[in-house]
């Protein structure tokens, strides 16, 4: 299995497209495998698509892990086979550093926990107060939005939304969000939760990430929610269960709260 994982293919890809497919449909399709975890993130998923053979992975499904380049496979996860998958820890990037996965959310993500939630504890902090309800979603936010256009992008069903990203100025938050909101992305969501941006800039340009985030939802109405750990991270990544339902309550500004209403696998 993941015989093509150390190849050299073309560019800087392992292997052809064609190749790490059969190495990912191999891991579907393997009893013996419970959880496919991905390495790194980088720059590949999108050639893949056209590729992922739909009947054969909802036939085994199995919880699928990463984030970054992996918000392509999230996307696709969700719109064409129906599955829960996960932004969460991955083993070069994370399990590989001291600290560098959140160890809670990753056990209560995959052994089915139900009422679980997340808080100031995990860097959440408030933008706009009120409460929302619906699937969650979301990812890499340039991956997210380079998908619009696609037949694998993100469909309008609504529910919350949970974007992050790393190196984006905060100019490009609000190009990427406008996009969204023009794309029709934003329509029935009720909520929105950004990720942690200190890989974003440093503490001088927070404020203004933040400004550009609210001019770009200045007509969004729901609450808004930033800082939560998952993703680009220096460490304690914390897993999310995409494809869940989720309560956000951001009416109290110091106590916000990211609650799990579903079970993300069975056990």
């Amino acid at each position: 299995m993941f015989r093509h994982a150390l190849d050299r293919g073309p560019l800087y890809y392992a292997g052809t497209a064609a190749e790490r497919v059969a190495d990912l449909h191999a891991a579907f399709a393997d009893d013996e495998v419970d959880a496919i975890v991905c390495t790194r993130g980088g720059w590949g998923s999108a050639e893949l698509l056209p590729l992922l053979n739909r009947d054969l992975i909802r036939a085994n499904a199995k919880a699928f892990l990463g984030y970054s380049d992996l918000t392509t496979l999230h996307l696709w996860l969700r719109t064409e086979a129906e599955l829960v998958s996960f932004q969460a820890p991955m083993v070069a990037a994370d399990f590989a550093k001291l600290h560098g996965a959140d160890a809670a959310s990753w056990r209560a993500a995959l052994e089915g926990a139900v009422d679980w939630e997340l808080s100031a504890a995990d860097g959440l902090r408030v933008l706009r107060g009120g409460a929302a309800e619906g699937e969650l979603s979301g990812g890499c936010l340039a991956i997210f939005a380079e998908a619009l256009g696609t037949p694998w992008a993100a469909r309008a069903r609504g529910g919350v939304l949970m974007l992050e990203d790393v190196g984006v100025k905060a100019y490009q938050w609000d190009r990427m969000l406008v996009h969204l909101r023009h794309a029709g992305i934003l329509e029935n969501v009720t909520g929105i939760v950004f990720g942690n941006m200190a890989q974003c800039g440093d503490a001088s340009e927070q404020a203004s990430i933040e400004a550009s985030i609210l001019h770009a939802l200045r007509d969004f109405e729901g609450p808004i929610g930033i800082g939560l750990r998952s993703g680009h991270v220096e460490q304690g990544n914390i897993t999310l269960p995409f494809g869940v339902r989720v309560r956000l309550d951001f009416s109290d500004a110091e106590n916000p709260r990211m609650r799990f209403l579903e079970a993300a696998v069975t056990v």
